[in-house]
């Protein structure tokens, strides 16, 4: 990978669902300085559906043809939550540079093993934290830091889907607590910049019974506190019928900021068409390719083993 502005990064595209086929969307027509060479997914024909679409010529079944090919500078993991830390340590093995989908396993050990083999490869990974690049929280972080909060008292996060993912998807998701509210988690520590020291979490399968067959629940109410002092609130449901609900509230010692959004409550068709949006507002601004040339990485590795603890 050349460390001029003007060399496209080189690209292999690991998982083609429907982050992974977003994300094949940025990188083929939205990123000049990216190449995306190859894709792969485990269903070939999903695969080889996302490449057409998206004019990449490379197809494969099994990702490790990517790891090994010699032309790719990165990759981008997009495939199931089960798969993410092998493929990061494959990738390191072969050198290639990471931006990977939250979260990185479903068990610390195994977080522990895959940023261990980024570091003695001393390549470079990048957590799929979307969440950041949404202006709404971005500013929220800005008033922090800026003081003019004041002294941060209470935080409340609402984070509700319009409707469940499939089951199959639950399934290996690793539940709602490592699959949606790690963004909340996420959050809660960037709008904040602080850590949690103690946390307390409840919850039931109140949306549809067969979630809790898989060992999930579908509803759950989470309270933080923080170093600072400052209590914190999480709000999740995987089902609610009025739309796609994401508002953040913040009250401080001098001023109080409530996110309204800037866009009505969107049903399931628009929220594609949001995470669509937010997901080029990070790539459009080229931060992944940004970091991979020494600039400042918005979302560092240590952030997927926080948010998980």
């Amino acid at each position: 990978m050349g460390s001029s502005e003007n060399d496209k990064v080189r690209i292999g595209l690991i998982g083609t669902g429907r982050i992974g086929c977003i994300h094949a969307e940025s990188l083929s027509f939205r990123l000049p300085q990216a190449d995306l060479l190859c894709i792969s997914d485990i269903n070939l024909n999903a695969a080889k559906d996302c490449a057409k679409e998206f004019k990449v010529d490379n197809v494969y079944e099994d990702y490790r043809k990517i790891l090994e090919r010699q032309d790719i500078d990165a990759v981008v993991i997009s495939s199931s939550t089960d798969t993410h830390a092998e493929i990061i340590k494959g990738a390191a093995e072969n050198g290639k540079h990471i931006f990977c989908e939250k979260p990185i396993a479903l068990d610390l050990s195994q977080i522990d093993e895959a940023l261990q083999a980024v570091n003695n490869a001393g390549i470079k990974l990048q957590i799929g934290f979307n969440r950041r690049f949404d202006p709404n929280f971005k500013k929220i972080r800005e008033l922090v830091s800026s003081g003019k909060i004041g002294k941060p008292y209470l935080l409340r996060i609402t984070s509700r889907d319009p409707v469940p993912p499939p089951y199959e998807y639950i399934k290996s998701s690793g539940g709602i607590f490592l699959d949606m509210t790690i963004h909340d988690f996420d959050m809660a520590r960037y709008l904040l910049l602080d850590e949690i020291t103690e946390i307390f979490a409840t919850g039931d399968v109140l949306v549809d019974t067969k979630i809790g067959d898989f060992g999930d629940i579908d509803t759950a109410m989470i309270t933080l506190k923080f170093r600072n002092g400052a209590i914190g609130s999480i709000d999740n449901s995987r089902k609610a019928i009025y739309g796609y609900d994401q508002r953040v509230e913040i009250l401080g010692s001098e001023w109080r900021y409530l996110d309204l959004r800037d866009v009505p409550l969107l049903s399931i068709r628009p929220l594609i068409r949001l995470l669509s949006v937010i997901i080029r507002e990070s790539t459009r601004r080229n931060h992944f390719i940004s970091f991979l040339r020494d600039i400042e990485n918005p979302i560092s590795r240590r952030c997927g083993s926080l948010s998980m603890q």
